[in-house]
């Protein structure tokens, strides 16, 4: 006979999530473990389930999905499920299935009778999607459970932490930190202070120890973003930073003088011959960093062919993120000036969002971040200028 062995989880954990409660919201750090813990209580809800009985763990987008369900897997005997790996379905050996699903068309979650749930990443899910899987609860009464990490406060996985944390009836609320990973052993104190000395505070509080900025996902902070607001520089540049346009996009070469204030802001769509030839007037002797990322590659290697101090700076998830973080840091320690206009208005609108591989940044839908990218490399480029560490 096959023996299932719960995996061994923390007091709290025990305590948030395999509550008596029909519905729980569990608001964690990063690494602790909350994930573990909901995966063993959605499969226990199963093995206590009938054949053809739905149990469901939503995601809020299918890669996500996968990895949960590949988890799951990764902690059964073989013996125990057998798995469909197109639909990413487990089906216990008392016929109860499991389902990984995606919360991003949210009206495909409506029809089905489900007996427990998990919502993963509420926090990066619509409420439509909550409200969908809701009503698959209605018949069964089933259970479920929020989990995921904070993000802001405008968002409606906050709001419904609020309510249950504030006594809503049949609702269990619990926060998860990363001192209580410490303490459980799962996390080293060492690792925690180095992303506190790597990230934004606002994105090391909301990462590491679930409380919210008060700016919506802002990385810089609204505050911050307004206090380096100040009239543009009339100083020579000692460093610029360039962003090229893709596609509807905009070029933007923004420079900083020896003080980090902006001494130097255009924002141009013009054909490549002539943002080459503009870029190599503007330029000339001083240090630049340009976006060397697919269409800029070829642009930088001309560039460099006549001017000496341009350096190329490929965009992938890992480089963005660290000049972002310089780029927070910089703006928190109120490090550079800038002008108001679309540099700002840039600034309040990017956002960032937490995923399994790390914080992802990004401009909202339908708008730009070129202007950001532009001064991120000019920041970036200054730490370095005249080989003087900065900041």
């Amino acid at each position: 006979m096959v023996k299932y062995r719960r995996p061994n989880l923390y007091q709290k954990q025990q305590q948030a999530i395999f509550c008596p409660e029909r519905y729980a919201i569990i608001e964690g750090s990063t690494k602790c473990s909350k994930t573990v813990a909901c995966i063993a209580w959605l499969l226990e809800q199963a093995m206590a389930g009938l054949r053809g009985q739905s149990y469901w763990w939503i995601s809020p987008v299918y890669p996500q999905a996968k990895v949960a369900f590949r988890r799951l897997k990764r902690g059964l005997p073989e013996t125990m499920y057998s798995a469909n790996e197109s639909e990413l379905t487990v089906t216990l050996i008392n016929g109860a299935v499991i389902s990984f699903r995606s919360a991003e068309k949210p009206d495909n979650l409506y029809g089905e009778d489900v007996y427990a749930a998990v919502l993963d990443e509420a926090s990066r899910m619509r409420e439509a999607a909550w409200h969908a899987v809701r009503s698959t609860l209605t018949a069964t009464r089933g259970a479920v459970r929020i989990i995921g990490n904070v993000k802001g406060r405008r968002n409606w996985a906050y709001q419904m932490a609020r309510r249950a944390e504030g006594g809503e009836p049949l609702w269990r609320y619990a926060k998860l930190t990363a001192e209580d990973a410490i303490e459980a052993g799962i996390v080293a104190p060492d690792e925690i202070e180095q992303a506190r000395r790597q990230l934004p505070e606002s994105v090391f509080r909301e990462l590491y120890y679930a409380e919210p900025s008060d700016d919506g996902g802002n990385p810089f902070g609204q505050l911050a973003i307004r206090k380096c607001i100040g009239d543009i520089s009339g100083s020579a540049p000692v460093v610029y930073g360039i962003d090229l346009a893709k596609s509807v996009d905009w070029s933007v070469v923004i420079g900083l003088d020896e003080t980090g204030a902006v001494c130097r802001f255009d924002r141009y769509q013009w054909p490549w011959e002539e943002t080459v030839n503009r870029l190599t007037a503007e330029v000339g002797g001083v240090s630049a960093v340009v976006d060397s990322t697919g269409v800029g590659d070829p642009i930088v290697e001309r560039l460099q062919r006549e001017l000496p101090n341009v350096e190329g700076y490929n965009f992938s998830s890992a480089s963005k993120q660290r000049l972002m973080e310089g780029l927070a840091v910089a703006i928190q320690s109120q490090e550079i000036r800038y002008p108001q206009g679309v540099i700002v208005s840039e600034l309040d609108a990017f956002a960032y969002e937490y995923t399994r591989t790390g914080v992802r940044y990004t401009a909202p839908s339908g708008m730009h971040d070129d202007c950001v990218m532009a001064l991120a490399l000019a920041v970036y480029g200054r730490t370095g200028a005249a080989g003087v560490g900065v900041w």
